[in-house]
């Protein structure tokens, strides 16, 4: 690590899709605020945020996302209501998400794809390293994956991606990598990328899942790189590009996940993310697990 490296302090958040694939339950609620047992999905990934270090924390966003704000926000007649019960537990639970971080909100206005939903973030995030976490993959707390990928951004420098080794099948599901090794065994340097491949197309099953820490050198590249794949300015093809041209402001480089990921942007795995985080709660999990038992065993 360098001295005139900057420490990751801000967070990126794109939060400006239409969640159609949870339509109607996403008419009128942003597909963030569906909830995982007792908290909204985006919450988890607030908390991972500042966990991992980060205060500052950028939303974008969209039409019809104002709860997102409101969830992060005080609720003073809320909180007094509770306050005057005698609630503290609740009161508490209430507090703790407008108590996280320094929230900042920015609209993406046109949905041309992740890549223009990272640039929207330029005037925020300035010439700072800078992390981005998408809201549907959840993180296990317990899996500290993007404090190791700030590790690895300030030892190598560049830009850092997320990658999870999936089966061959589902890889034209994601972005995938090429990749050779680095002196860490979870640590590859990553020298190609493509996004969303056909299994015949693909080079290899590397997925990149939602979290990346970039230099900031990819706001350049990105208000250059062309709408890709569906008409959207793709993140995936400006992370080629630094790949590819270390000398822009590269190199790029994997940590390899091996940890608990949980999808909730598809409706199973958002059901199983639910199943298995609640059987994991101390104060649901031993009666829940008892209940899902007999459930099963009446099913089979």
């Amino acid at each position: 690590m360098t001295e005139s490296r900057t420490r990751i302090s801000k967070a990126v958040i794109p939060a400006a899709g239409l969640g159609t694939r949870f339509l109607p339950a996403t008419k009128a609620t942003p597909k963030e605020m569906l909830p995982v047992v007792d908290k909204p999905a985006i919450q988890y990934v607030v908390e991972e945020a500042v966990t991992a270090g980060l205060s500052d924390v950028l939303m974008v966003t969209g039409r019809n996302k104002r709860p997102l704000e409101d969830h992060f926000d005080r609720n003073y007649e809320l909180e007094e209501m509770l306050r005057h019960k005698g609630d503290g537990d609740r009161l508490s639970r209430v507090q703790e998400s407008s108590d996280l971080a320094t929230m900042h909100y920015v609209r993406q206005g046109d949905p041309r794809g992740l890549g223009h939903a990272v640039l929207c973030a330029a005037p925020h995030v300035g010439q700072q390293p800078f992390a981005v976490l998408l809201g549907d993959d959840l993180i296990d707390p317990r899996d500290p994956l993007l404090t190791r990928m700030i590790e690895a951004q300030e030892r190598y420098g560049g830009s850092v991606v997320a990658l999870l080794e999936v089966d061959p099948d589902q890889v034209h599901l994601y972005g995938c990598a090429v990749i050779e090794p680095t002196g860490d065994d979870d640590i590859h340097r990553v020298t190609g990328l493509v996004e969303k491949p056909s299994r015949e197309e693909a080079p290899s099953n590397y997925a990149i899942i939602g979290r990346y820490v970039l230099d900031a050198a990819v706001f350049d590249v990105l208000r250059k790189t062309e709408p890709g794949r569906g008409g959207e300015i793709q993140l995936t093809d400006a992370l080629q590009t630094l790949a590819q041209n270390p000398d822009l402001g590269g190199p790029v480089h994997g940590v390899l996940f091996k940890g608990r990921r949980y999808d909730t942007g598809d409706r199973a795995d958002y059901l199983r993310s639910i199943v298995r985080l609640a059987c994991e709660r101390e104060d649901l999990g031993p009666d829940f697990r008892d209940w899902l038992r007999r459930y099963v065993a009446e099913e089979m």
